[in-house]
């Protein structure tokens, strides 16, 4: 078993530059992103459009890709008259989608992040980001179950390296996950918060006490914040400091804000500001910096640029 931890504390070694935005990408490749699945439509209608965004990061720079898999579970699906393992499937096929990617650069080590979003994106209602979930503590512990029953028994092109709970918006459901995780000690899990300030994840708990949490299951490879405005990054990387010394990840949002009225983003997006950023996140202490919405390739080469010199 102590081999086992060791071979799962190392695997984000030497990892510095995780993704950009997938959902923005592949709307800038022309794939239909509109429906309540949002990028998991893709993985049955356009899987070379998936390919080719993975594709696109790892050429930026990227070590580390994320699956498509943001919005896929059998909840979600259900609603939509999708069977469970049509869900489960998706898992897997979003795993053998970056392999495929990955396969063109032999010389490249990348690892493969199964990208699993909080309860509240499979509402459709973007109650990921209050986290004021209308279930029970046993319904959301069965809702991170079952995915992360399909990947760990996934072997081969189908197994990603590590499991990806972003967007968490309260520390009940990092608890959940954790209890979820308990019967699968040889997987390697990296948990994300989405906070509302400097300090507080979305529900209103303190992020260090978040991480403090999630750092303390024996999976935990990472913790670290993701959806959040790139200005407050300097900050929460101090809470989760504080926290522990686990390796942190942080990947924020390009600058821009969301209109909800008139349903559009407005502002600038700056890759070159957003790199001159992630230099100074890397010295403030973050291992692994990436982007999140609105952010694409151009933004991952500056991070990578600044990796190389951080």
């Amino acid at each position: 078993m102590n081999e086992k931890r060791r071979q799962i504390a190392s695997i984000l070694h030497g990892v510095r530059v995780l993704d950009g935005g997938i959902a923005t990408e592949l709307e800038y490749l022309g794939a239909s992103i509109d429906g309540p699945l949002w990028s998991a439509h893709v993985l049955e209608e356009a899987p070379e459009k998936i390919v080719a965004v993975h594709r696109a990061y790892i050429e930026a720079g990227a070590d580390c890709i994320e699956t498509t898999s943001y919005q896929v579970s059998r909840m979600g699906y259900a609603e939509f008259g999708l069977k469970p393992e049509q869900a489960d499937a998706a898992l897997l096929r979003a795993v053998e989608l970056v392999r495929e990617a990955a396969a063109e650069y032999p010389r490249r080590r990348i690892v493969i992040a199964a990208s699993l979003g909080p309860y509240g994106a499979a509402l459709h209602n973007g109650a990921e980001y209050h986290g004021n979930y209308s279930c029970t503590h046993a319904e959301l512990v069965e809702f991170h179950r079952q995915r992360i029953e399909v990947l760990a028994g996934a072997s081969g092109r189908q197994a990603p390296d590590l499991l990806l709970f972003e967007t968490l918006p309260s520390l009940a459901e990092a608890q959940a996950i954790g209890e979820a995780l308990a019967g699968y000690p040889h997987l390697a899990a990296w948990f994300n918060f989405t906070c509302r300030d400097a300090q507080h994840v979305a529900h209103g708990e303190l992020l260090r006490a978040c991480a403090a949490y999630a750092a303390g299951l024996p999976q935990t490879v990472a913790v670290g914040v993701n959806c959040v405005a790139p200005s407050l990054i300097p900050m929460l990387i101090q809470e989760l400091q504080a926290a522990s010394a686990k390796p942190i990840a942080v990947y924020p949002n390009s600058g821009e804000g969301w209109d909800a009225q008139a349903r559009c983003w407005i502002g600038t997006s700056d890759p070159t500001g957003f790199g001159e950023m992630a230099g100074a996140w890397y010295a403030a202490g973050a291992q692994i910096v990436g982007g999140c919405c609105r952010t694409r390739p151009a933004h991952i080469r500056q991070v990578a640029d600044a990796a190389g010199r951080a």
